[in-house]
Parts: C-alpha cells; structure tokens; sequence
C-alpha cells in the first residue's frame, strides 16, 4: 500500500482539514471575542501561535491513533470493518462542512459589520489618526511628584491637540485610567482612539528622568519610544521633544505629512512658575471650597513668579467662575476680573478661543444683571459659532450650557453637553452637567444614573450628591436628601452653603433645634455670606418671631445682599408680607425705595436683575394697593420682562396659579392648583402655607376642594417632618 492510501486510510487528511476549518472558525470566534471581554492584547496573539503549533501534534495523533465508541486506541489495535470506517469517516466529514459554513457564516457576518451593512449599536468607527496621552507613572520617591507627572502629561496633551486632524482622546478620560493596569487594548476602545502615549516620570532634586512610548493598539507595536535624562530646567524642552517627536511619527505614518508639525508649549520658561501651575491644576480639578481657594492662591504665585505666564492667567479666570458657581466669589467681582484677565490673555494671544468665550460669558451675565436680557441670546450665537469652529473645547461647550440653562433652554443644553460626552466619556463633570440637566426636566432616573456615574469616576464631588438630594425631595424622601446632603458635606466640609441650605429645609419643617446644629456651621464660617441670611430669616420665621424676622429681612437688604440662594428677594417678600398683613404696605414701600431707589419701577428697563426678583415677590402688596386695571398692567410688564430673559413664567405651574388668583380668576386658579399643583409631593412646595396666606388666596383657600388638598399636604408634610426627625436622632444616638 502506498503511502498517500496510507495516510487515506488512517484518516489523515480528513483530521487536518476538520482541524484546519475548526482551528481556523475557534480562532476567528476568539480573536473577535476576547478584546471585547477585556482580555490583553497577547490573548489574541496566543490563541493564534496555539493553533499554528498544534497542527503538527494533531497529525501525528492522527496517524497512531483512531477514534473508535469505545475511546483513543493505537491504529493495530482497531478492528477494521467497511462500517465503522465508514462511520468514522463521515463524522469527520460532517465537523468539516458544519466548520465551513460556520465559517462562512461568521466571516460574512463581519465583514458586513465592519462594511457597515450590518447596523452597528457601538462607538462610530476609530480613525487611524487618533492617539489618547495617558498620565505618566511618577516613579519618584516622594508622591508629592504626583501633580508634576500629571502636569507633564496635560502639557504634552494640549500640544499634540495643536496637530490639524489629529484626533487626541480628552484629558479627563484619559486620566480615568491613572493607576489602573488597564491593556492598552481595552483603553484604546473606550476611547476611540488607535494609538496610546504613556511613560514614567522620575524626579531626583533637580534632576528628571522621562520615558515615553507611542503604541499602536491594534497590535501593541511600539511605533516609537525614548528615555530622557535632564535636569529640570529642561524640562519645556523635553516636552517640545516628546510632543514634537510623538507628532512627527503620527503625522508621517497616519497624517501623510511627514514634516514635524509646528506645536506650541507653554508660555513660561520659568520651572518655578511651572510647578506652582501645575500644583494648581491638581488642586483645581477638586472642585471643592479649598481647592479652589489653594488653586487661586498657587496660580497667583506662578504670575508673581511670571506675569506672562498665559496659560496661568487663563486658568485663574476660569477659577473665579468656579468660584462664582460655588459661592465663593460675588458675581460682580468675579466676573470683573475675569474681563481684565482675559483681555490680558487675548491682547498675546488674539486666537486663543478659550478666553474669547469666557470673555464673552462674563460680558453678557454682568449686562443680563444690569438689565439687559437679549444680552445672553446675543453671547448664546456667538458661543454657537465658537464651538462649531472648536467642537472639542469642552470649556467653551460648558459655558454655551450654562447660557442654555440660565434662559430656560435644557434641551438645547442637554443637546450640547451629550455631544461633549462622545467625546470624552469618562469626564466626571460632564456625568454631572447630565445629570443636572436631566433633574431639570425631571427624568429622575436618567438623572440618578447619569450622576451615579459620575461619583463613580470621581466621588469627591459634593454638588452630585446635592442633586441627588434634590431628586429625592421631588419624591417627597426626606430622609433621602438627608443622606445625600450629608455626603456632600463630608466631601467638601469648607462649603458653608451645603449646611446653609439643609437648614433650611430644617427650617421649613420647622424643627428648629435640628436647623440649628447646622446653621452654627455657617455662622462659624461665613456670618454674612447671603445663605447665613437667609437661614437666619427662616430660623426666626419658623419660631414664630415676627419682630425679629423683619429685623432679619431689613439687614439683608441696608447690606445689599447678592441674591444668591434667594436672599435679597426673600427679604423683600417677607417685608411686604408682614406688611400686608398689617396694613402698612406704604410705609415698607418708602422704606425698600428708600434703601434701593428704584427697586419697585417695573417700567424701568435697565433695573437691575436682583431687582426684578423683588419684584416678583411684591405683587402681594400690590394687589391690596392697586386697581384692578393698573394691577393687570403691572403683570402684563412683568410677563413681557421675563420672556425678554427667555423663559414664560406662565409655563409654571404655581406661577399660573398666583397669576390667576391676582386677577380674580378663582375658579381657574382652583383647577390649576388641583390638577398640577396638589398633585406633587409636598416636599417640593415647603413654605406653601405662607404662600397661600397672602391676599390674593382669601377666596382661594375658602374652597372645600382646596382645604382638602391642603390638609392632605398638612398630614404629607408632618410625615415627612418626623422622618427627617428620626432619622437624625438615631444618626445623632450612633455617633
């Protein structure tokens, strides 16, 4: 017998074509699989070398062995029979078609998907010409290094954003991924990107040691690599180094412009002025009161060091409107200097986009506080055309979101910031501005994912945990939003207004001794910030002191307060309350326009917008001091002030309700409080039974329907009144 009918007869061949169709179908499954499940790079590479080197094995067996029912025999040892062989044969036979049309099958299916026939429910395909710049190890001795390997990694990431059609992965996504061993793989897909740069910084007194490599995710080849070895004052040096070099080798391989392209560091020589900035950027990223409070004060001592130092400047005006968001700093100074800084910026740098949007943010927020309320829809395009032409700025998106919000547009918003988060989706803060955004328009559960995400990437964020609490008091939970303001407050214990606005919830509840543990906090800290004056006015309300309270009400408003968490407007409202009451509604108008000259003059267009707050809360007085067709006109202008802000208060339900009581509509005030007012827990309308107190509500409250809903929020409130009770009792017993 021949060799070749040998090798027939021991079924030879068929072994090697089913293993070469089954080995090549498990190897297509498998690399295809395991990038998916997270495995490293080398897996696919493995799988691949396996099935290569056990080809020669499976022959060999093949030719000794035979597969019989009763198990693996040496080839003499079988019984030979035209049926069993047969059998045997046609097994093999059947596992090969079967592979080859799995295979077929699988490799259609693919390669549809990878053609786009195939719809796809992931991420938009992934452009060659994208790298993702990970943090830098420091491997210093001292972890106080930790702000200079990360400042070294932001600098090299902001000038290879610098290269035209280079897509560069977000600096926040990016450092989601700073002291984890996550495959170069698995960080590339979450990224979209194709390249990774990452390396180590070593720091010895004045002496640095950097390496950097630039891989290929693919295939985790290492398309180029160095060690640098400096002292620290060449460190602007090394950056241009490395981000030249690494741009150099993207743009010659992917970009098809083999010339180093022409990239700008930053615009410091100054190592000392550096590590000060750089010391900033790890104290900023915090965004808590001391953070910022160490960010202001490193930033300032950087420009001591180098009053040129731009990108400094650039950061410590967006610092002030950080602080202007968490109440640090008053509007009017903050955005003050934020002008002056950004002209500085913008008379060395005219094209630098970030200050020209931040410039124009603070411009239209002090013209809307001025009066002027087309001055945001005017800001509002212009930030449009600045972002169409930087898409990837999320500095500039986020202002466009906070115009967005400020006119009562939270779907353009939510448009805005969706888009920011394809870009950079592990970006804690974007998480929360979702978050934020979808709590506005009440999808409670989007909302708590978005900002549950977002504490996952980074939990050392107060103001998510205060949404949280917000979404759970829309639920009428009290002891909910007691949780997750604790949380807040433990996060970030400098921020007075935290325990400023629990205590006045307390307060509101009307458990005062509650309130009060809390408001010392305040009082400790921040006596006269505009939260310890609203506190101080509800604390005196909710123990039934009138005299005081208006005592209370008049220091906010000789201080002139900012209305900042309502407190110059809440003055104003509980002056003319008070007032109504007692019939001297004229006497406390000479007084307020005496304090604030022109406070009351709706027909004024250029009244300020602290302002026109009051004067929403004076209609009250108005209605017992007025005609009816003179009262009308005043509510006519008001409507019209307000949709000059861009927001129709009738499209509140609650506002409705008060604008048709004022003008005598009972019956359609009824319905409306019934269908859409009663009907929401009472957590969300504290303070409801002053309201429905003023004037205008007489023959509203007189309803039988009305005082059945009311007491059906009574017996609410007084629930939810002893939960937030109990609960800090036993917390308090615990500790």
């Amino acid at each position: 017998m021949s060799l070749f009918d040998e090798l027939r007869r021991r079924n030879v061949f068929r072994v090697a074509a089913a293993y070469l169709v089954v080995g090549w179908l498990l190897t297509e499954v498998l690399t295809t699989i395991l990038p998916t499940l997270g495995a490293p790079d080398w897996t696919s590479r493995a799988v691949i070398l396996i099935f290569a080197f056990g080809f020669v094995p499976a022959i060999v067996v093949a030719w000794f062995f035979e597969l019989t029912p009763d198990g693996l025999k040496r080839d003499h040892e079988v019984e030979r029979s035209a049926e069993p062989g047969d059998r045997r044969r046609r097994t093999l036979d059947y596992v090969t078609i079967a592979g080859v049309v799995v295979l077929i099958v699988f490799l259609g299916l693919f390669s549809a998907r990878q053609s786009g026939d195939v719809p796809r429910t992931g991420a938009p395909p992934v452009s060659q010409a994208s790298v993702a710049v990970l943090p830098f190890v420091n491997m210093s001795r001292d972890e106080d290094n930790e702000y200079f390997s990360d400042g070294l990694t932001e600098t090299l990431l902001h000038m290879l954003t610098q290269i035209p059609d280079l897509k560069v992965a977000a600096r926040t996504s990016s450092f989601a991924f700073k002291g984890k061993n996550a495959p170069v793989g698995e960080i590339a897909r979450t990224l979209g990107v194709a390249h990774v740069l990452e390396g180590s910084v070593q720091r010895v007194g004045d002496r640095v040691r950097i390496t950097a490599q630039l891989i290929r995710a693919a295939d985790g080849f290492h398309l180029w690599s160095e060690v640098y070895d400096r002292t620290l004052d060449d460190i602007f040096a090394i950056q241009d180094e490395i981000a030249g070099e690494v741009g150099t080798a993207l743009s010659a391989s992917l970009l098809d412009t083999p010339a180093r392209p022409a990239i700008a560091g930053v615009s410091t020589a100054d190592a000392d002025a550096f590590d000060l900035y750089l010391q900033a950027l790890n104290e900023r990223a915090k965004y808590s009161y001391g953070g910022l409070q160490a960010a202001e004060d490193l930033l300032k001592g950087a420009l001591t060091i180098d009053p040129d130092f731009l990108e400094a400047k650039k950061e410590l005006a967006y610092n002030y409107l950080a602080q202007v968001e968490t109440g640090l700093k008053g509007e009017d100074d903050a955005f003050g200097e934020i002008l002056a800084i950004t002209d500085q910026v913008l008379a060395a740098n005219p094209d630098d986009a970030g200050a020209r949007a931040l410039r124009r943010f603070a411009e239209a927020m002090l013209a809307a506080k001025a009066g002027d309320g087309q001055a945001v829809f005017a800001a509002i395009d212009e930030l449009e055309g600045m972002l169409a032409a930087e898409p990837d700025d999320l500095k500039i998106r986020t202002l466009l979101v906070r115009m967005f919000k400020g006119t009562k547009q939270p779907e353009r918003a939510l448009d805005v910031m969706q888009t920011a988060l394809g870009q950079d989706p592990l970006n804690a803060q974007i998480h929360y501005e979702l978050g934020a955004l979808y709590a506005d328009l009440e999808r409670r559960d989007a909302a708590r994912a978005a900002l549950t995400r977002a504490l996952e990437i980074e939990p050392q964020q107060p103001n998510a945990y205060a949404i949280l609490a917000g979404i759970g008091l829309q639920e009428n939970d009290g002891v909910e939003y007691m949780r997750q303001m604790l949380k807040a407050i433990a996060v970030d214990p400098k921020d007075h207004e935290l325990p400023g606005i629990v205590a006045s919830l307390l307060y509101e509840l009307e458990l005062v001794e509650e309130g009060d543990d809390f408001r010392n906090r305040v009082l400790a800290t921040a006596p006269t910030s505009e939260i310890a004056h609203r506190i101080e006015l509800l604390r005196a309300i909710a123990r039934g002191d009138e005299e005081q309270s208006v005592a209370v009400a008049r220091r906010a408003i000789e201080a002139d307060v900012e209305d900042r968490r309502f407190a110059f407007g809440g003055a104003v409202q509980h002056l003319l309350q008070v007032a109504t009451r007692q019939g001297t509604v004229a006497a406390e108008f000479d007084y307020l326009e005496r304090e604030a000259p022109g406070i009351l003059d709706i027909e004024n267009d250029a009244t300020p917008l602290k302002y026109r707050s009051a004067q929403y809360t004076a209609f009250d007085a108005w209605y017992t001091t007025l005609t009816p067709a003179a009262l009308d006109a005043q509510i006519e202008k008001m409507l019209e002030i307000a949709r000059s802000y861009g927001f129709d208060p009738k499209s509140d339900p609650e506002t409705r309700v008060a604008l048709l009581a004022l003008r005598g509509r009972t019956e359609a005030a009824i319905d409306v409080a019934l269908d859409e007012v009663f009907t929401e827990p009472v957590a969300m309308h504290l303070g409801w039974e002053r309201a429905f107190g003023m004037a205008q509500y007489r023959e509203f409250v007189a309803d039988p329907r009305v005082r059945a809903a009311m007491a059906r929020w009574e017996a609410e409130e007084a629930a939810l009144r002893e939960d937030v009770r109990s609960f800090l009792a036993d917390l308090q017993a615990s500790t």
